[in-house]
């Protein structure tokens, strides 16, 4: 299975800000240009990424002096299988009823399989949150790869 580019950038944001709250500094909340530049996607796409986390709940954006993104509790405790699925939706792995419908649809046990096996991924992922995966050495390698703004 492949994660979508704005599933990966969420997951990589919420890191991001889940290691930027131990530093008491003020660049503990970047903006989203900030974060965008760091990890190296283009502003607009950050930004949608950084909206829909706002609208989740995850994460709160603070305009104008001193704004910026900081991880909401919700955010911080958030399982990573809940994120994953609110990102990628929960459609079925393949497409058997598209414009060109799978001849095989009414007696396929492979759509049933696939599913099951999407599932299962989901599950893996459920019980772990976003502070279980910016633990040591996770949280220091990742700010010091980001880096700092100037």
């Amino acid at each position: 299975m492949r994660l979508l580019r704005s599933t990966d950038l969420a997951l990589r944001v919420l890191m991001r800000l889940a290691v930027a709250e131990a530093d008491e500094t003020p660049e503990a909340t970047p903006t989203t240009r900030e974060v965008a530049a760091a990890m190296g996607v283009p502003y607009t796409h950050a930004a949608k990424v950084v909206a829909e986390l706002q609208h989740l709940g995850l994460l709160e954006a603070r305009r104008g002096r001193g704004g910026g993104l900081a991880l909401t509790e919700k955010g911080r405790t958030a399982s990573v299988g809940g994120l994953v699925r609110a990102f990628e939706g929960d459609g079925d792995v393949v497409d058997c009823e598209g414009a060109t419908p799978c001849p095989l649809n009414s007696a396929c046990r492979l759509r049933g399989a696939l599913r099951r096996a999407q599932e299962a991924f989901f599950a893996s992922l459920d019980p772990i949150t976003v502070a279980d995966i910016v633990r040591e050495p996770t949280g220091p390698l990742l700010l010091g790869i980001t880096g700092r703004p100037a």
